[in-house]
């Protein structure tokens, strides 16, 4: 299986595909409504997520995500919970034991999910299995999920599993994958949001 792009350390991250984690992000931040509790997992597009909501967006949001957390500093309307535990510097999240006991106590509306790579057989899958298994808490705690997807990880795989198919309810990606890569996942009756260029 092709490896993704993202397997590549957070700083080298912020320099893939910019202009297309801009859409994405932009589409991705439509979806957050005033009231609801958000899970807005690490990575490079929920960054930018986080940059594009809306100034007075009324909401909270969950993340385990330092990144994160200092972008919604300059939302005042936005109630911020970090997730605590270990620092994965590799990809500046938070990870371990408290941060899966945290998520115990919280059932959120929308899981942004970070998505490292996307197989239609695979499923989900991800390079550190600390990570994984924090992203699979917050699958189970959130009413809905929405994969941010570029081009570039579409049939990858890496060694851990996050998640099937069926756990996604919505999946954003570029205009520009063509429906022939999208076909798996519609059929799964998932909802694919695309970015307009």
């Amino acid at each position: 299986m092709p490896r993704s792009p993202a397997s590549a350390n957070y700083a080298s991250r912020q320099h893939q595909a910019p202009a297309a984690k801009r859409r994405i992000a932009q589409v991705a931040a439509g979806l957050i409504q005033d009231g609801q509790i958000v899970i807005l997992d690490g990575g490079t597009t929920n960054l930018l997520v986080a940059q594009y909501l809306r100034a007075n967006l009324q909401a909270t949001v969950i993340t385990n995500s330092p990144p994160v957390v200092m972008a919604l500093m300059e939302h005042p309307n936005v109630e911020v919970i970090l997730l605590g535990g270990r620092l994965f510097k590799h990809s500046m999240v938070t990870t371990g034991a408290a941060a899966l006991d945290m998520l115990r106590m919280i059932h959120a509306d929308l899981y942004m999910l970070g998505v490292n790579s996307l197989h239609p057989e695979i499923g989900i899958s991800d390079l550190n299995i600390e990570e994984t298994y924090v992203k699979r808490m917050m699958i189970e705690n959130a009413a809905e999920v929405a994969a941010l997807v570029s081009a570039e990880k579409f049939g990858t795989a890496a060694p851990y599993v996050v998640c099937p198919l069926n756990a996604l309810t919505y999946l954003i990606t570029e205009n520009n994958v063509s429906d022939e890569i999208i076909a798996p996942y519609t059929e799964q009756g998932i909802t694919v949001l695309r970015a307009e260029a």
